[in-house]
């Protein structure tokens, strides 16, 4: 592109105030959810410290080139996802297009976590927690049955947050206590985003950098509790021969592709308001290196704490057994004690080994305990806030933590949206005559009314199929498409002159050679190991089924045939644009060709057409 046109684009194009406001902002966006409830459970089940040299091979080979070329491309051409890539080809039209349909499909489930997050922050100021005992019922003879059966945090889960029903085919009603949660998420990010990045900018500082403190506060209180050196230990211990599972290769791979929201389109917006001449190389670096170290320091935080659960789960255990052991031996009082239980149990296993068995102890493993592994909501919203109930002053730690989840999803939202509002404000899209606040309300309404779908009560459902299909394969071959563009469209030696405009250096050889091969390749082998999974599993959901003969285990069904198919077209639509935009501009240029080559047969000056040989 040409350097009068970089200049008029510049001139008027927003811009961020100052670089600390553009890194938080990224490191706000590539930060999400995910850092704290997902990579900590990855590196649970998948060998502890063994996990970390996957996840690592794939930061340097896969996630920091792909974070390094977006950034640089939205800075040199300053233009949003639709734009830059029109700008390279026409025929790559489309990959902006499937960036902007999959954050917007992210957005409207991602923002109903928040409506969830919300509604448990609003219950985290009752003394006690809601979720720390069952409700009596409505005879007011006892506590509610389907409480009794699995426990009071699963209850206000399932029943007085979700109203879950037993199966995706029943949808149920609005639940109106979500609605109102929902639209207040929306509210508050679209105070946050109502005039771009000037507003953005400001709510970054405390939305990208109170999680931080929360962690520490966290990490500092759960030391101090017991057994958060066992959570730790338990975490960090490697098991080197899960390293020969491909699953583990696989989930390393795209765990690092997903926690630095590559291919939504958002990074690329952000870097498009920067100055041409700034250093894109160092920010993809350093946005990377601190995305990796934050879920790092989030998992020490999180497993310090569910240590401390599991410890205090055993005890629990151990002390019904001593309990039974004390009345039915006629021990003396605080004989027995969780120190010297083993010891007590086996004296009294070769004493009377039968009337121990008639007792039906309870069998106590800490380990069993550790294992009782989550992810997502699961982590969140049941391990987690039953882990706070144990703790000293619990209101104060919950409210702590559903603020600091609810700072971690409002920093992602800006990106989500800003993947949607750029490229529509880049195409002209929007009336001369609306305001820019009005436009963007009008987006917000749209997605919150999408997003009801989700306060239903099949909408955790719903929410886990989005979660699932919109923001995996699509991804991936968004991101790989993008490398196409930029390699044999743009081309490696003009992208290589683009950096060097920018950074005042070219890339080096290991940029290069990510670029050109290692990325692409690792992107593709990510791809058919997911397919080659994918196909040879049967889609199953967990639901939550009072009248299930193993209640309160989840009852695993497998997706109705229309629900399947909702999830292949989850997959397929956001990427259709990209084959559907190369075939129009295709077909196009070839009807002009043939236009030109019919008017240039016709317009010949020598041509007379009222010649005929025959007078």
């Amino acid at each position: 592109m040409a350097d009068s046109e970089d200049a008029k684009s510049g001139d008027e194009r927003p811009k961020w105030d100052n670089k600390v406001q553009y890194l938080l902002t990224c490191i706000g966006f590539a930060v999400g959810l995910g850092n704290v409830w997902r990579f900590p459970y990855l590196c649970q089940v998948y060998g502890g410290g063994a996990f970390l040299i996957p996840y690592l091979i794939a930061l340097v080979f896969e996630g920091l080139p792909l974070l390094y070329l977006e950034l640089a491309i939205g800075q040199r051409l300053r233009l949003g996802s639709i734009g830059v890539w029109n700008s390279i080809s026409p025929y790559l039209g489309g990959v902006g297009v499937a960036s902007m349909i999959v954050s917007f499909l992210v957005a409207v489930y991602y923002n109903t976590i928040l409506a969830w997050v919300l509604w448990y922050f609003f219950h985290s100021f009752q003394n006690p927690l809601p979720w720390s005992e069952c409700p009596v019922n409505e005879d007011l003879t006892g506590y509610v049955q389907e409480c009794l059966d699995s426990t009071p945090v699963n209850y206000f889960w399932y029943r007085q947050t979700l109203n879950v029903t037993p199966n995706i085919e029943t949808n149920g009603s609005l639940q109106w206590w979500l609605v109102l949660c929902l639209i207040t998420a929306w509210c508050i990010v679209y105070i946050c985003f109502i005039r771009g990045i000037e507003t953005i900018g400001k709510a970054v500082y405390v939305t990208a950098t109170f999680p931080y403190l929360v962690l520490t506060i966290f990490l500092v209180r759960a030391l101090t509790l017991p057994g958060a050196t066992d959570g730790l230990i338990y975490l960090f211990t490697p098991d080197w021969n899960l390293l020969l599972n491909p699953r583990v290769w696989l989930d390393a791979a795209t765990q690092i592709f997903f926690s630095l929201s590559l291919a939504f389109g958002g990074l690329i917006a952000f870097s498009s308001y920067n100055p041409q001449k700034n250093n894109c190389e160092r920010d993809a670096v350093l946005v990377g290196c601190i995305n990796s170290a934050t879920s790092l320091y989030a998992s020490i935080s999180i497993f310090a704490i569910l240590g401390f659960k599991a410890t205090s789960n055993y005890n629990t255990c151990v002390q019904g057994n001593i309990i039974a052991l004390t009345n039915g031996f006629d021990v003396a009082d605080q004989n027995i004690t969780v120190d010297n239980f083993d010891s007590w149990l086996d004296n009294l296993n070769k004493t009377d080994p039968a009337k121990v068995s008639y007792l039906n102890l309870t069998e106590c493993n800490l380990q069993t305990f550790l294992d009782e592994s989550a992810s997502g909501t699961g982590l969140a919203f049941i391990v987690f806030t039953e882990a706070v109930i144990s703790m000293p002053g619990s209101q104060v730690w919950a409210v702590l933590f559903f603020v600091m989840l609810f700072s971690l999803g409002l920093s992602s939202m800006f990106g989500n949206m800003e993947g949607v509002l750029a490229p529509l404000h880049d195409l002209n899209l929007v009336p001369k005559w609306m305001p820019k606040e009005l436009f963007t309300g009008c987006i917000f309404v749209l997605s919150c009314l999408v997003s009801l779908i989700f306060t239903m009560d099949s909408g955790n459902y719903w929410l886990e199929i989005f979660n699932n299909y919109v923001g995996s394969v699509s991804l991936l071959i968004i991101a790989f498409f993008e490398i196409i563009g930029v390699v044999f469209f743009h081309g490696m030696g003009r992208f290589s002159d683009d950096i060097e405009f920018m950074t005042g250096r070219r890339p080096n050889l290991f940029w290069k050679a990510c670029w050109m091969c290692i990325s692409p390749l690792l992107l593709l082998v990510v791809f058919v190991a997911y397919i080659i999974v994918q196909v040879q599993t049967t889609p199953t959901y967990p639901t939550w089924n009072p009248d299930y003969v193993d209640f309160p285990v989840t009852d695993v069904q497998p997706y109705p045939t229309w629900v399947f198919v909702i999830c292949v077209l989850l997959v397929a639509i956001p990427v259709g644009p990209i084959p559907i935009v190369a075939l129009y501009r295709l077909i196009n240029r070839k009807l002009r060709r043939t236009g030109r080559t019919d008017t240039s047969r016709t317009s010949n000056p020598y041509a007379n057409e009222g010649f005929n040989m025959d007078t």
